[in-house]
């Protein structure tokens, strides 16, 4: 596992939700020489890839949400997602996703600072 996985504090990974993942991999590919391909978990998701390595993702906005412009979200790794999430109203801000586990990934929570930007932290599987 990559130290960005372990180390408090770290920029993760990056993940991009839009309502046509095609044309986001075509357009990203070709711009930064980027490689994708499908991963096998829960539903859509297409893997980001530089120099071979995993470094983020990119998901299909879910139905009902067209409307919404797409956007990229930044991962944090944190030792304790949920003690992070209960220490987040203490510094001004939101916890607008509670902890929740992804399956053999992780545990994340997004949160909301008090200028309003959004940021999700994870605590990763060990493995």
């Amino acid at each position: 596992m990559a130290d960005r996985f372990r180390e408090q504090g770290a920029f993760s990974w990056f993940e991009l939700t839009t309502t046509d993942v095609h044309a986001a991999e075509n357009f990203y590919s070709r711009l930064f020489g980027w490689t994708t391909e499908p991963w096998l978990g829960e539903g859509t998701y297409t893997l980001i890839k530089v120099d071979g390595k995993e470094v983020g993702g990119i998901i299909a906005a879910p139905s009902g949400e067209s409307s919404r412009p797409a956007g990229w979200g930044i991962y944090i790794t944190v030792t304790d997602v949920d003690e992070t999430a209960r220490r987040v109203p203490e510094f001004g801000g939101k916890v607008l996703v509670q902890p929740t586990d992804i399956p053999k990934i992780g545990r994340f929570c997004v949160i909301q600072d008090p200028q309003g930007a959004l940021i999700t932290a994870i605590t990763y599987c060990r493995g």
